[in-house]
């Protein structure tokens, strides 16, 4: 709604991806298939419960296009752009500065989890996004608001080893 007050904000951490190598991140590590599964079940389950986004920028890793993607096969946004902010010690902030929609953005902790932080006021780490877990905030007459914090636990049922 352009020319509103208020916004909506979902935070998605890619889900589990494979290991990192001689303990080195990879921008090319992708989702597990167990990590794909489950990722698949939460974006299912947060479009059930009636979560809807306009749009959905992704960082440009593998792991968290390819949560993205899902997220976008599931039906939660009909629009997916990757923003190179969004990749790990990215400037995220600058994200959030100008919007009036409902943006969900996909991408690392401890970044995702700092940045809800930060706009709630809390210490950077009082918030903390499991793989494939969610944060939805909103802002109001400036302020922002935690409406939910989701592990995939909450969302699906029989995670089992996943």
């Amino acid at each position: 709604m352009p020319g509103s007050t208020s916004a909506d904000l979902v935070l998605l951490r890619h889900g589990i991806a494979e290991p990192r190598q001689a303990g080195q991140d990879h921008p090319d590590r992708p989702l597990t298939a167990a990590g794909r599964q489950r990722t698949q079940r939460v974006m299912a389950a947060l479009v059930q419960r009636g979560l809807r986004l306009d749009r959905l920028l992704s960082s440009p890793y593998r792991r968290a296009l390819q949560t993205a993607e899902l997220a976008l096969e599931a039906g939660l946004a009909s629009e997916l752009a990757v923003d190179e902010r969004l990749q790990p010690g990215g400037a995220l902030n600058m994200l959030v500065t100008a919007f009036d929609q409902r943006l969900g953005l996909v991408g690392h902790e401890p970044d995702l989890g700092d940045l809800a932080c930060g706009l709630l006021g809390c210490a950077p780490g009082s918030l903390v996004l499991k793989k494939a877990g969610v944060i939805q905030l909103r802002r109001s007459t400036g302020q922002w608001q935690l409406k939910a914090l989701l592990r995939p636990a909450l969302l699906i049922d029989d995670l089992g080893c996943c």
